[in-house]
């Protein structure tokens, strides 16, 4: 949920496109329009499964670890595949891209509507997210291309305002769906709405967005994709299923491989610069103390937002006994204060890194109020014991989230702004699935196996997760020393 402006393709550096804008008017917005909704959509579907988790676990009968795997599997081939599927829209069209990627979102979505169990639907979401990351990118490149330099600004302010949109609405609609249980089939409209939406918006799109490409052939770099994407499965899936399973030797093997595989990953995209390709990395961002310092705040800062939501959402329906709709309202407060926060931050941008900062530290206040709270109240917790504390929290994202994406950009050379921007946009979805993996083992450790889980039981269990989220905004604080002021981009 970001406002910023991406400043460039997502994966492609500023200097590699041959391509003029085209003019401007009703059909480039009439298009912009079209492929927004694809937009929505791909971001919607990370809140309205949050709402809709609690209800789908009993429903399938899921254990804690398949509910987090349905969360953080869509979030992580959603963040592998996203570079990649910005590329290809620049070799082969991304018109065509964006079709196809609205295309397997579509019908990976009937999929996941349709699953008879836990694992169907944990596959599912695994290929809804590689649809949404074909479908994503294209969007920004296609501002770029179909209008002039002096509306890119507006157009990625309404791209903004969609995003943010996007996920108010899926935490509202998904607690409408889950307790409207339209014709008894309890979470699974979370998933059919998206089967109408997508088949408009390809009908659509067919007929009114606009072929493009770049001029210039690159091949894509699928041994660095492929090296990624295991060290990142070694991580996760470990952290998620080893609590259950006791933790046995092979999730330890597992992580320890994870580590071996992230050198692996230097030295193959190593090879790629050296061959004259296009690397997923240039490593050589990372001797920019303000790119390497600002892809652990983007880690730090994304890792917190869904983690905590669903450890939030798990916490007041089966905990608090609120109803899905319950649930999905309880967060507006949080999504009002995040868009006045956003709009705040926006108008106060030339405050840089003492902006972030207030922003980091209105974050961790408001965790460290909400840890109070929940303590405090033990076994008498309710859910209106939390509607301040979440007021601090949204506001304190609203304020840090917005601008941290073009203070990290900000001293990036123009040259490698596109890679660098959609690296930290990886990172944003890299982030959000570990997050929901380590601190689903911190919230589920400390609930533990009972059958009969009180509200004092839940309220130990979020007590925890708060103090790592705590720990989190105030390692964003400390980290912010490190980043250098804003300044203009280097030549």
């Amino acid at each position: 949920m970001t406002r910023t402006r991406p400043p460039a393709d997502p994966a492609r550096p500023a200097t590699a496109t041959a391509e003029a804008p085209a003019p401007s008017g009703p059909t480039p917005w009439r298009a912009l329009s079209i492929v927004l909704v694809g937009v929505f959509m791909a971001v919607l579907d990370t809140f309205i499964v949050l709402v809709a988790a609690p209800t789908v676990q009993e429903d399938l009968h899921a254990s804690d670890a398949e509910v987090q795997l349905v969360l953080a599997g869509y979030q992580l081939t959603y963040a592998m595949a996203l570079i990649t599927g910005a590329r290809l829209g620049d070799r082969f069209g991304r018109k065509r891209c964006f079709l196809l990627g609205m295309t397997v979102f579509t019908l990976a979505s009937v999929a996941c509507a349709a699953a008879p169990g836990p694992d169907g639907l944990i596959a599912a979401r695994l290929v809804q997210g590689v649809g949404a990351a074909v479908m994503f990118p294209q969007v920004f490149a296609m501002i770029q291309v179909l209008l002039p330099p002096e509306l890119c600004a507006r157009a990625f302010g309404v791209l903004g305002a969609v995003i943010g949109t996007a996920g108010v609405a899926g935490q509202v609609l998904g607690g409408l769906l889950v307790s409207a249980d339209l014709f008894g089939m309890s979470w699974r409209p979370v998933f059919w709405v998206n089967v109408p939406v997508g088949l408009v918006t390809l009908a659509l799109a067919v007929f009114l967005v606009p072929e493009s490409r770049t001029a210039e052939e690159r091949r894509l770099d699928l041994a660095g994709m492929a090296v990624l994407t295991l060290a990142l499965a070694l991580f996760v899936v470990p952290l998620i299923e080893g609590r259950e399973a006791g933790w046995p030797s092979w999730t330890w093997f597992s992580l320890a491989a994870g580590v071996f595989a992230l050198p692996v990953f230097a030295a193959v995209e190593r090879r790629v610069e050296a061959r004259g390709g296009s690397p997923l990395l240039r490593l050589g961002l990372l001797r920019s103390r303000a790119f390497a310092v600002g892809m652990v705040l983007v880690l730090l800062a994304y890792s917190g937002i869904n983690s905590f939501f669903l450890v939030l959402s798990v916490t007041l329906q089966d905990g608090l006994g609120l109803d899905a709709l319950g649930a999905g309202v309880f967060y507006l407060p949080f999504a009002v204060a995040f868009f006045a926060g956003s709009l705040a931050a926006g108008r106060m941008a030339r405050h840089g890194r003492r902006l972030l900062r207030a922003g980091a530290l209105v974050l961790a206040l408001g965790h460290a109020a909400s840890l109070a709270v929940v303590v405090r109240a033990g076994d008498s917790l309710s859910a209106w014991h939390l509607a301040i504390p979440l007021l601090l929290t949204g506001l304190g994202n609203g304020v840090l989230v917005t601008p941290l994406l073009n203070a990290v950009l900000s001293r990036v050379r123009p040259a490698e702004i596109g890679m660098a921007s959609g690296v930290l946009s990886t990172g944003q979805q890299i982030g959000g699935s570990v997050g929901v993996a380590v601190l689903g083992v911190i919230f589920y450790g400390s609930l533990g196996e009972g059958v009969h889980r009180g509200v004092a039981a839940y309220g130990h269990a979020l007590a925890a997760a708060l103090v790592l989220d705590l720990a989190s905004a105030v390692a964003v604080v400390a980290l912010l020393r490190l980043l250098p002021h804003p300044a203009a981009p280097r030549r």
